[in-house]
């Protein structure tokens, strides 16, 4: 099922929920109750919930959002990386430099194909890949330089190494989901909590309080839903994307 239509789906939802909860209790009322007698109290009580809950929701869509964007960042480098060791290998030997270039291929191609949906099924890294990078680490560590000008290019190279190494790792720590459960619970309690005062306040059966109060649960629905699809860096429809490693390997296909 598509991320949008569930999200389509659980908005709807959201707003018929308040739609038939608000009609099964108009009809339960007694027909005495008047709405506007509503205590100054709970109208106070229910603004302070909701700037609460709204605060808490900003804290979470900024928190997630700033892993979304740390984990293309770990692609970006890990791109960078991979792609100074193929143009730098060029001051080697023509069968050193091209079974360099080779692994480097062979490295970006697993890992566009099949490393990134391992990543968005299973929330890891493989290990194919990992011994793909440990077949350019050594490609590049093992050969011994022969002129200065190769021993010049020799530590650089083993640097970038390095830096597509760390990137990697970074990118294997950022699999999985942020937000521990224990967050969870508290935003969906918050938005039960959130809504069921909109009840308290006693709307009318109103056309616009009927609007407003369903609009107010579907953009409750959309808040929960963007937390959760930026909740995986990885696996969902706005996650990080193979974009930098293929805008620098462009003969690879993802």
């Amino acid at each position: 099922m598509s991320e949008w239509l569930v999200l389509t789906l659980a908005m709807l939802a959201a707003c018929v929920v308040v739609v038939v909860i608000t009609l099964v209790r108009h009809r339960r009322a007694a027909d005495d109750e008047d709405p506007s007698e509503t205590p100054d109290v709970i109208e106070y009580m229910t603004m302070w919930i909701g700037v609460v809950y709204a605060i808490v929701l900003g804290l979470a869509i900024a928190g997630v959002w700033e892993g979304r964007s740390a984990a293309q960042e770990h692609v970006r480098a890990e791109a960078v990386a991979l792609h100074e060791i193929t143009e730098r290998v060029r001051v080697y030997p023509a069968e050193v430099r091209d079974r360099i270039r080779d692994d480097v291929n062979a490295y970006v191609g697993h890992v566009v194909t099949t490393e990134w949906q391992t990543m968005a099924d299973e929330g890891r890294v493989t290990e194919r890949g990992t011994e793909l990078l440990d077949r350019v680490r050594r490609d590049v560590t093992d050969y011994e330089p022969r002129t200065d000008f190769e021993a010049q290019a020799y530590q650089p190279l083993v640097d970038q190494v390095a830096a597509a190494d760390e990137a990697r790792s970074a990118r294997a720590e950022s699999t999985g989901e942020i937000m521990p459960g224990v967050v969870w619970f508290g935003l969906i309690s918050g938005a039960a909590i959130t809504i069921g005062m909109i009840f308290a306040l006693q709307i009318r059966r109103t056309t616009r309080e009927m609007v407003l109060a369903g609009l107010f649960s579907a953009l409750i629905a959309f808040l929960l839903f963007l937390i959760w699809d930026f909740d995986a860096p990885y696996g969902r429809g706005l996650a990080a994307s193979t974009d930098p490693l293929l805008r620098l390997f462009p003969h690879i296909e993802g």
